[in-house]
């Protein structure tokens, strides 16, 4: 709720204002903005951590591919600097400062603007995180922007360090290719760990349905959501991607790319499949209980159902009357148990053939 709140108060502030003013929109998750960067080609490497605008830019300018990557978006100045200085659109910077913006694609001259959803699935939690990532391919260099240390994107770092694959023998498009990939990628690592735990919780509600299980089950419909939100619009982004004429795309990266788009189609598949499970769920856990329920009444009412004869006949000698010829006699008492039990039993034999219990 207090997320919630920020993002109103936010939003509010936003009101009335010209559009491509950037106002931050989400909770701020790091002290200071910091600027790394990665200028390679298939023969030097040049990285540079916690830099300057003014020398990332520089950097850009060189012949080589140049990987920048902004954590921290909460500082508006410095990303209307970097608007300034690589020509970004003022709603360009204003998308990328809004966490609530959806994934999407578009072109500006000179450049695009792609915006993701990055996943972190944290297995004692149970649950995921969501960071807002922005890319921006221009000619030769690519700019990114994250919410805070941290992210996926450590796999491509290593194989540009390293010079492993491809990678440093292409462009820019490449290297933005590789960054969507590793995002589509967690994809897959996120819904996996989700998908073992929605399968043990339906087999706990098959053996034994608990109140927490509903709980779980609304939880998990969420975060199904959340990763429905963030894939089902990427692959709209991917596939007019792949499509675009634009020459910051390369003939030799779009076999990449409807590759990528396969992966996108087969998370948003297995993102329908477990919401379709959970849905499934939830009325497994409501006939659970409800079976549960009718075991527990069906026994009750045989129990009950027997004792009503017994109750009769005990009913009958209970009666303080002078005149009953069995109260005289000294077998009257164990007759009268015999009667009872052997109508308990005959009551009991009927029950069981009548597969009622």
């Amino acid at each position: 709720m207090e997320g919630r709140g920020r993002r109103a108060a936010a939003m509010a502030a936003r009101a009335g204002l010209p559009p491509g003013r950037a106002v931050f929109i989400g909770r701020r998750k790091v002290d200071s903005t910091t600027i790394d960067v990665i200028c390679y080609d298939p023969d030097s490497l040049t990285e540079e951590k916690d830099c300057s605008l003014d020398r990332a830019f520089a950097l850009s300018e060189s012949q080589a591919v140049t990987w920048i990557n902004i954590t921290g978006i909460h500082d508006t100045a410095l990303i209307d600097s970097a608007g300034e200085r690589f020509g970004l659109h003022p709603l360009t910077c204003e998308d990328i400062v809004n966490t609530d913006q959806r994934p999407k694609l578009e072109e500006f001259p000179g450049y695009m603007f792609i915006v993701l959803k990055m996943m972190t699935y944290h297995e004692g939690r149970r649950d995921i995180d969501v960071e807002h990532v922005s890319l921006l391919l221009g000619k030769n260099w690519v700019l990114s922007f994250q919410e805070r240390p941290g992210d996926v994107f450590d796999p491509v770092r290593e194989r540009i360090r390293s010079s492993v694959g491809r990678i440093r023998k292409h462009g820019a498009d490449y290297l933005a290719y590789a960054l969507m990939d590793m995002v589509v990628d967690n994809y897959f690592v996120a819904i996996e760990g989700l998908g073992e735990y929605v399968e043990t919780i339906d087999e706990e509600i098959m053996t034994e349905p608990l109140p927490a299980h509903m709980n779980e089950i609304h939880r998990l419909k969420r975060c199904m959501l959340t990763l429905r939100k963030a894939v089902w619009p990427l692959r709209e982004e991917i596939g007019s991607m792949e499509k675009n004429q634009s020459e910051l795309i390369t003939r030799g990266t779009g076999p990449f790319l409807r590759n990528l788009y396969d992966h996108t189609i087969q998370v948003i598949d297995m993102v329908e499949t477990h919401r379709d499970l959970l849905a499934g769920m939830h009325d497994t856990y409501l006939t659970s209980v409800s079976n549960r329920m009718n075991d527990i009444m069906k026994v009750l009412t045989i129990i009950a159902t027997i004792f009503i004869p017994l109750t009769f006949i005990a009913g009958v000698y209970g009666m303080n009357f002078h005149h009953m010829p069995e109260l005289s006699k000294p077998w009257a008492y164990p007759a009268v148990l015999v009667l009872m039990l052997a109508v308990a039993g005959l009551m009991i034999w009927f029950f069981k053939r009548k597969k009622w219990f």
